[in-house]
């Protein structure tokens, strides 16, 4: 089945790494691309070619302001990533309590030498 375009798919542009940074950088307010590639310490153009597939896919939103263009992270475009990530979480929570009891046991287990 072919993969679908980074720049029609919200899981698709999220699956590369800068993209998730910038996605991060961006939540708690508005930035200009300069912000961005001082920040992560990214080349311009590499900066510009993300937000453009983050644009793209809606997961960031873009306003101008003078002679700037701020971006934002849009976080009801993100909604629909973290709710199929959270379905996940009961998985990680019984693997950590299953961690925690054999931990647990071990230590019992010394405690008896």
């Amino acid at each position: 089945m072919p993969r679908a375009s980074t720049t029609s798919d919200a899981f698709n542009a999220v699956a590369e790494p800068r993209r998730r940074e910038i996605l991060l950088f961006l939540a708690s307010r508005e930035r200009p691309v300069g912000d961005i590639v001082v920040a992560l310490r990214l080349g311009q153009p590499s900066v510009s070619k993300h937000l453009s597939v983050l644009r793209r896919t809606g997961l960031v939103r873009a306003r101008r302001a003078g002679r700037q263009i701020l971006y934002r992270t849009n976080a009801e475009a993100v909604r629909p990533l973290h709710e199929w990530t959270k379905f996940f979480e009961r998985f990680w929570a019984h693997q950590l309590t299953r961690i925690k009891e054999r931990a647990e046991s071990q230590a019992r287990e010394q405690e008896k030498l």
